[in-house]
């Protein structure tokens, strides 16, 4: 009896370590500020998929000429994904259809861009996309920027 609740107590403990740790990391992500939800699809095919698998749920924070992406549901302190301001491509925008709908945030606006060859998508909320396509635009001069 005393074995199972002290394995109790410590499967319990773990649990609320764990929880404890995970919103640390994400209050650190956002301590420096400029971040923002955004949902993510890596490789995407060509033709439009609106199967809504795919998308990871993240959080992106502006660092110099970078974005940093962050998947939400991990421990790692390092982004998952370093996107370039200089090597983004935005190539369109569109609603989020079908079962994506389903799979992102409500009122996500979906951007199909390319990043060194490889073509993503991000979701974001409107407000976001606007200061994400701000940031893209305000590059320094002589750099190429591309948007849709």
């Amino acid at each position: 009896m005393i074995l199972a609740l002290l394995v109790c107590g410590l499967v319990v403990a773990l649990v609320v370590v764990g929880l404890f740790v995970f919103g640390l990391r994400r209050r650190l992500i956002q301590r420096s500020g400029g971040t923002f939800d955004c949902s993510l699809r890596w490789n995407v095919p060509e033709e439009p998929d609106t199967t809504g698998k795919g998308w990871v749920y993240g959080v992106a924070r502006y660092g110099g000429d970078r974005v940093e992406w962050f998947r939400v549901f991990s421990y790692a302190p390092r982004p998952r994904r370093l996107l370039e301001r200089s090597a983004i491509e935005v190539i369109a925008r569109r609603m989020p259809e079908g079962e994506e709908e389903l799979a992102l945030l409500s009122d996500s606006v979906i951007l199909a861009c390319t990043h060194r060859d490889t073509r993503l998508e991000l979701a974001m909320s409107e407000d976001a996309l606007t200061g994400f396509l701000a940031w893209l635009e305000a590059a320094p001069p002589g750099q190429r920027v591309n948007v849709a």
